[in-house]
Formats: structure tokens, C-alpha cells, sequence
């Protein structure tokens, strides 16, 4: 288990970036996917597994029942991958977990919350790059194929149509990351991409624990959350960016002018 529990706001920078060079092009450009949570303690777990019960048998159903009734206008290109990303989007419970390309945005995510002020926060940062070299062949070649690192949903489509074509490629849980379409400008906003297993029970803190080279945990103290916090709004890394429109701007006004001290109000 790779984790650093960082002090200060000086440290916390150091390790955000610490794996960012690259030396083939000699430009920092880290492989990292980074996801912010404002507990230590959650888990990489899924909205489909959040949704409790049966749900690895309940996605099957949630997904043609968006399908029905969604506009088809709203996508791109009639493939389950479009569906699923525009479904996840829009808070249907599915496979997908949010990451984005930028540190700072998830630092956002592990401090939005004051309420979780009191716990320890942590950011995941997960090397895709490596992780795609554990991928099958088919979906190796076809990265390899486009020059890239990262899936988008067209390839996708065209490499594993179906997710149950991306189960069966092997009997072992794999992780694909992958870039949505830019359905609207909170995705664009939030440099944002989703991972998904080839088995909706798979937890992925579970399938990183046995590839520990692929990833690091950093732990926030609760007690650097506000410093964090404020030093973030300075730098313009709010709701109001990440979310545009009325409701983000709401949340970032109700969140910034909230008292450092909570008071109980019968």
C-alpha cells in the first residue's frame, strides 16, 4: 500500500505532482488519474453498488430503462458506452467512478464538503497508463493503434461493443479509464474521465491492493482542510467553476459564506 499523509500545504503540492515528468518528452505531463474523497475511510466504491441489493443484476434494467426514456438526441452514437456515460452523468447509480486529469479539481472534491471537516480527506491518484498495460490484447492494440493513452467512448464501441463482450475477454476483473464525450461544459470544466470494471462487483480498492506499483494514497488532515479549502476559492477552483449555472453558483455561495464554527438552531 503506497500512502503519505502530508502536514502542510507546501507538501501537499509536492505530492500532487511528484510523478508528473516525463522524461521521453522532458515536459511535466503526469499519467496519473486523480480522484478526491472527503473521507479516508470511503471506499472506491460505485453508485451501482451504493444502490445495494442485487444491483450487478439491477444494471441491466436501470440501462434500457434510461435508454427508453432519455431523448436519443442526447447522444452522440447509440452505444452502450455513450449511454452509460451520458446515464452516470446525469446520477443514474452505475459502473463508472469519477476521476479527472487534474489534482487540484480532486483536492476540490476532498474538501467541498465542510460538513466531513472533521475527518481525514485523501486523494487517489492512480496511474492509468500502467494499468492499461494489464489490459487484454485486443483493448492494448487498439490504444496502441490510436497512439493514446486513454479510451474514449468510439473506441470503446468498436473494441468491446457490450459490456458483456468486456467481461468476457477475461476471466479476470480488469479496469478501463476512459474520456466521456464533452456532453456539456461541467465535464470539460472538471478535466474529467471515468473508470469502469469489467465486473460491476468488483471494488477497485480491492483489484489495486493487488497491483500496488499502479497507485498512492494521499491523506489530508482534517486539520489542513480549511487552509486547503480557502487557499482553492483564492485560486478559483469552486462550484461555481466546476458546476456552471445557477445551482453551482448557489452551492459555491452557500459553501463559502458558510461560519467556520457551525451553530446548532433550534
Amino acid at each position: 500500500m503506497s500512502e503519505l499523509r502530508i502536514s502542510s500545504w507546501n507538501e501537499l503540492q509536492d505530492a500532487l505532482f511528484a510523478d508528473a515528468w516525463n522524461t521521453d518528452i522532458g515536459r511535466f505531463r503526469s499519467k496519473c488519474a486523480y480522484r478526491g474523497l472527503s473521507d479516508v475511510e470511503y471506499p472506491l466504491a460505485t453508485t451501482l453498488m451504493r444502490l445495494g441489493g442485487d444491483y450487478s443484476r439491477l444494471e441491466r434494467h436501470l440501462l434500457r430503462n434510461f435508454r427508453k426514456y432519455a431523448h436519443r438526441s442526447m447522444v452522440e452514437r447509440d452505444s452502450i458506452w455513450h449511454w452509460l456515460s451520458l446515464a452516470k452523468h446525469h446520477g443514474l447509480p452505475a459502473r463508472l467512478l469519477d476521476w479527472t486529469y487534474s489534482p487540484f479539481v480532486a483536492l476540490h472534491f476532498a474538501t467541498a464538503n465542510i460538513e466531513r471537516f472533521d475527518a481525514d480527506g485523501a486523494i487517489w491518484s492512480v496511474n492509468y497508463l500502467e494499468a492499461h498495460r494489464l489490459l487484454p490484447e485486443v483493448l492494448r492494440s487498439r490504444l496502441e493503434g490510436e497512439g493514446a493513452n486513454v479510451f474514449t467512448v468510439e473506441m470503446l464501441s468498436q473494441a468491446v461493443p457490450t459490456l458483456e463482450g468486456f467481461a468476457a475477454l477475461t476471466t479476470e476483473a480488469q479496469v478501463v479509464f476512459f474520456e466521456p464525450p464533452s456532453i456539456d461544459d461541467r465535464i470539460v470544466n472538471q478535466f474529467a474521465f471515468f473508470s469502469v470494471m469489467s465486473d460491476p462487483r468488483s471494488l477497485l480498492d480491492e483489484w489495486l491492493r493487488a497491483h500496488p506499483h499502479l497507485w498512492r494514497r494521499i491523506v489530508i488532515p482534517a486539520a489542513l482542510k480549511w487552509e486547503i479549502r480557502d487557499k482553492l476559492d483564492q485560486a478559483n477552483i469552486t462550484e461555481r467553476v466546476l458546476f456552471p449555472g445557477l445551482d453551482g453558483l448557489s452551492r459555491w455561495l452557500e459553501r463559502h459564506y458558510s461560519p467556520k464554527v457551525q451553530t446548532d438552531i433550534p
